[in-house]
């Protein structure tokens, strides 16, 4: 099974960097990845398409060395397992509330940790070559989990999201924060430092990691400085 760079860097305490992919040519993939980025945000809450062309989109991205962090809309449950059996790496869950932090997990990884169905017929075992108690094991260690905080009442409930097993690490997300804030793209409000004081505080209280976009090199640096280990920059198209 693919070992996840994330995974493994977080564990030691790194910061990972990732990379947001809109276009839906596999070559962008294939450089992004060959490139050296710790991972790639697949975005199929936004975007329209198929779990198909994600698949291959994917499969592109294993040439190089990214993670694939998929990010399915709110309440798509059932869509977790078939993103992590196409082969993501990781679940980012946006919107996310209190109760339903641990529902991701639940879908997201096998007993005892979850409840994840069984298969094994796709990339990410890969295909039936695994034994299946080793199978299991391995992706619950090698699967991370995502949950994006992105209103102020998600905020104020982040260590109770921070100490649900399973969640790795917490992710603040400034547009949606601050369209429903009623600051739409102030990305330097005072509110928004606030709220990511407040979930740094929950991610140590509990172990955990966060992070947010970092918007150029400077911003990225202040963030570290804040203890988030977990940064994505830019996008293709914006890049």
């Amino acid at each position: 099974m693919r070992k996840s760079t994330i995974k493994a860097k977080l564990s030691r305490g790194e910061p990972v960097l990732l990379t947001q992919l809109h276009f839906i040519d596999p070559s962008v993939f294939e450089m992004a990845s060959l490139m050296g980025f710790d991972g790639i945000w697949m975005d199929l809450e936004h975007h329209t398409y198929s779990m198909e062309t994600a698949t291959g989109l994917m499969r592109a991205a294993r040439v190089g060395r990214s993670d694939i962090m998929a990010r399915p809309a709110k309440g798509e449950f059932m869509r977790i397992s078939r993103l992590l059996e196409a082969g993501a790496q990781g679940i980012m869950y946006p919107r996310c509330d209190h109760a339903e932090a641990a529902e991701v997990v639940k879908w997201a990884k096998f007993a005892p940790m979850g409840k994840r169905g069984f298969d094994g017929g796709n990339p990410d075992m890969p295909y039936c070559t695994m034994p299946m108690r080793d199978y299991i094991q391995e992706a619950n260690e090698q699967t991370f989990i995502v949950i994006q905080l992105e209103e102020q009442q998600a905020v104020d409930r982040a260590e109770e999201i921070a100490a649900v097993p399973g969640v790795d690490v917490l992710f603040l997300g400034p547009a949606d924060f601050s369209v429903l804030s009623g600051f739409p793209g102030e990305f330097d409000h005072p509110v928004i430092q606030k709220a990511m004081e407040k979930i740094a505080a929950a991610a140590r209280k509990a172990g955990k990691h966060w992070g947010t976009p970092g918007f150029s090199p400077e911003h990225t640096r202040k963030l570290m400085e804040m203890g988030a280990t977990f940064v994505c920059h830019m996008a293709d198209l914006l890049m």
